[in-house]
């Protein structure tokens, strides 16, 4: 079962409409006993960073971490991804799990912001997460803030600044776009994250 966290930040339907499309079963929960059983978590965000703050307050935060230490897999999307770095300029007062080393940061006031629509990944390793999935694929983005190029960056995108896309490190992923409302490429994208 892969749970979906709700943490009243996230196009949840949309994620559990295209896991179940995938023919995978999914729930969507905040309720952490729910979460613990889970054998994959998914943890969409669209929205404010303070929104992570959520995920700790229904105690869902100890249990992803509980979950990380048994390598059980998860994959953050937009704010989900954000909140796996150490803090964010859009609320500096919450941290993050800071599992990657980074502030996110607004993009540049000389670009339009936010950074909606299709962009062209420049995918640097492909990994587990980005298997048949070739540098030069559009993704469909819509955020404000990025996520620094790390060494655990396995896709950078360029918007003003060169960002992090996607993350990979053991059992831990993340991608700043969005893959289920990405097309046949994003549900490659999580067909592989559901296989896993």
């Amino acid at each position: 079962m892969i749970a979906i966290l709700d943490y009243d930040a996230g196009n949840l339907a949309s994620v559990k409409k295209a896991v179940e499309y995938l023919g995978y079963p999914c729930v969507v929960t905040s309720d952490p006993l729910e979460v613990e059983r889970a054998d994959k978590i998914l943890l969409p965000g669209v929205g404010h960073f303070s929104a992570t703050s959520n995920l700790e307050a229904r105690g869902l935060s100890a249990v992803v971490r509980n979950a990380m230490s048994r390598e059980i897999p998860l994959l953050g999307i937009c704010l989900g991804m954000q909140w796996m770095f150490e803090s964010s300029e859009e609320a500096p007062e919450v941290l993050g799990l800071a599992w990657f080393r980074g502030q996110c940061q607004r993009f540049p006031d000389r670009i339009k912001v936010p950074h909606v629509g299709w962009n062209q990944l420049r995918v640097r390793n492909t990994g587990r997460l980005f298997q048949n999935i070739p540098s030069g694929t559009f993704m469909y983005f819509t955020h404000s803030y990025w996520a620094p190029v790390v060494e655990c960056t396995t896709a950078e995108c360029e918007y003003g600044t060169a960002f992090s896309a996607g993350v990979e490190r053991g059992s831990l992923f993340g991608v700043q776009f969005h893959p289920e409302k990405s097309g046949d490429p994003g549900l490659t994208l999580l067909r592989n994250f559901c296989e896993l």
